[in-house]
């Protein structure tokens, strides 16, 4: 079957995940530019519902294969009928008459339950793939953005830390406020030590 759109922009969200810089001291976590991301989960979350409507469409093909041999072997034992009427009336002798209707009563129904069952299989065979294939894209979509999802956690515990980071080095600043000028130098260094050592960490790798 030939690839669809789904599984294109899929192997785009895994390849670009795999692009992704590792995060440090980590071997698992990668730091992700989210709107990047945002950007490929937007055309998949857009291009999934399409994809989903020309499957139904497809089933309601296999519906109306089915429902057309039903048709059909309905007129076809209709026509076998007429003919079976025509032979009774047409024939002098009964006896053959009936023999011969039979034969052709029996043929029709041979037919039509061949026609019903072809298109039985015919309609189960497409109606079955269509849905094992929604259900494979479905489950693809739900594991990326699962890693997405733990990808951008992992970013916000990163800056939550580093929010308090900067926190405590505030409220240290005021209650040396009193303090010598060396004191507030050396808080200040702090400061930009660990301001630039969370700016390493969090920044995305440059392509």
């Amino acid at each position: 079957m030939q690839s669809s759109r789904i599984e294109q922009e899929i192997d785009d969200i895994f390849e670009f995940i795999e692009s992704c810089r590792m995060q440090r001291l980590s071997s698992t976590k990668v730091v992700v530019p989210k709107d990047e991301l945002y950007d490929l989960l937007d055309d998949l979350r857009r291009d999934v519902p399409e994809e989903i409507k020309r499957y139904q469409k497809i089933l309601r093909q296999r519906d109306a294969i089915l429902d057309d041999a039903e048709k059909k072997a309905a007129a076809i034992l209709s026509d076998a009928q007429e003919q079976y009427k025509a032979l009774v009336e047409e024939h002098a002798i009964m006896q053959e008459a009936y023999q011969q209707a039979d034969i052709t009563v029996r043929e029709a129904n041979e037919q039509a339950e061949q026609i019903v069952a072809n298109a039985r299989a015919q309609a189960a065979e497409i109606g079955n793939g269509a849905i094992y294939y929604t259900k494979d894209l479905l489950e693809m979509a739900e594991k990326t953005m699962a890693a997405a999802l733990e990808s951008t956690s992992s970013n916000a515990r990163a800056l939550e830390s580093a929010m308090q980071g900067y926190l405590d080095i505030i409220r240290q600043n005021k209650s040396e406020l009193d303090g010598d000028g060396s004191s507030q130098e050396q808080a200040r260094q702090e400061a930009a030590a660990l301001q630039e050592a969370d700016l390493e960490e969090t920044a995305p790798e440059e392509e």
